[in-house]
């Protein structure tokens, strides 16, 4: 219970759970204004949540609510998230996909698509064409994928999935995201038309594409090579400034022969422009390359307080 105190006192968890809350409502957004008027099937839980509700309508004579169908799937697959995965992103989504349903249950009651909806059209579509409702639905749900992946959370549901199939057969997880998005949208023949299968098919393609853009963009570090006699100040400014560390190398110029000290780093995009500022305003001298580095792995710190006290122990 001391350790729970502790965790729920820090600033991290109160920004990741504020993080957390605000993907989650974008996720709603994006899955009961852009999918649920249509049916508009795309691989994912909430798109497996409307096939149920379609089918228990069609052949029982009543609709399971979608929020209910969500939840009781993301119930299940939040079991094997904590076992199967680790705790902390088993407990993160517990967290987020438990109130994907109630956000919308309450988007249902304080503003329902049905406000938007055209009459007489054939397809209920809020932005008035499938295409436009997919596009939306994409851009808003692969944000907030991004950013909860960021944070070692999910949206729930396939993104569970998909990490599970990551980490025990090591399939690429936009791979495993399409592969079982793909089997959820051929599940909607049994509700839908071939064509709106084959735009649920597009989309969950669309998504992963962009899940993987957003996500390289959010975790995209520079690789900064510096060639300089100054090196030890730029040294000293990377270590005890910027909290990160460097790597020294001893180089050959091949057109003076001449020796000299090549620096490189990992930086965040704030972090090299500190430091070309600060190379800038010393006025020193030097040789400078830099290119993007879309992950890293290992010994990075996110946490500059942690850096710090672990160069402090070394």
């Amino acid at each position: 219970m001391e350790k729970i105190l502790k965790i729920v006192a820090t600033k991290k968890f109160w920004v990741e759970w504020l993080i957390m809350t605000l993907g989650m409502l974008i996720t709603a957004i994006a899955v009961y204004y852009f999918l649920v008027p249509s049916k508009l099937i795309i691989g994912t839980i909430s798109g497996l949540s409307i096939v149920i509700s379609g089918i228990s309508e069609k052949f029982f004579g009543f609709a399971l609510p979608v929020p209910t169908v969500v939840f009781i799937i993301n119930a299940i697959l939040l079991v094997l998230a904590y076992f199967l995965i680790d705790k902390e992103f088993g407990i993160k989504t517990v967290y987020t996909a438990l109130i994907l349903g109630p956000l919308m249950g309450l988007l249902d009651k304080v503003l329902p698509y049905t406000r938007f909806i055209q009459e007489g059209t054939e397809i209920p579509s809020v932005m008035g064409d499938l295409w436009f409702d997919l596009c939306c639905f994409v851009l808003l749900l692969s944000a907030a994928q991004a950013v909860l992946f960021s944070i070692n959370a999910s949206t729930g549901g396939l993104d569970i999935l998909a990490k599970i199939v990551n980490k025990y057969l090591h399939f690429d997880i936009g791979k495993s995201v399409s592969i079982a998005g793909a089997c959820i949208c051929c599940t909607a023949f049994l509700i839908n038309p071939f064509r709106m299968v084959v735009i649920g098919l597009i989309g969950t393609w669309i998504n992963g594409l962009v899940v993987d853009y957003f996500t390289a963009t959010l975790n995209n570090r520079k690789r900064v090579c510096i060639v300089s006699k100054d090196y030890e100040k730029v040294r000293q400014y990377i270590i005890n400034d910027l909290v990160r560390g460097c790597t020294l190398y001893e180089v050959i110029g091949g057109y003076t022969n001449e020796k000299s000290i090549e620096l490189e780093a990992l930086l965040t995009k704030d972090e090299f422009s500190n430091l070309m500022e600060y190379i800038s305003k010393n006025d020193i001298k030097a040789f400078i390359t830099a290119g993007n580095v879309s992950e890293v792995y290992g010994l990075w710190f996110k946490d500059k307080k942690k850096a710090k006290s672990h160069a402090e122990k070394r």
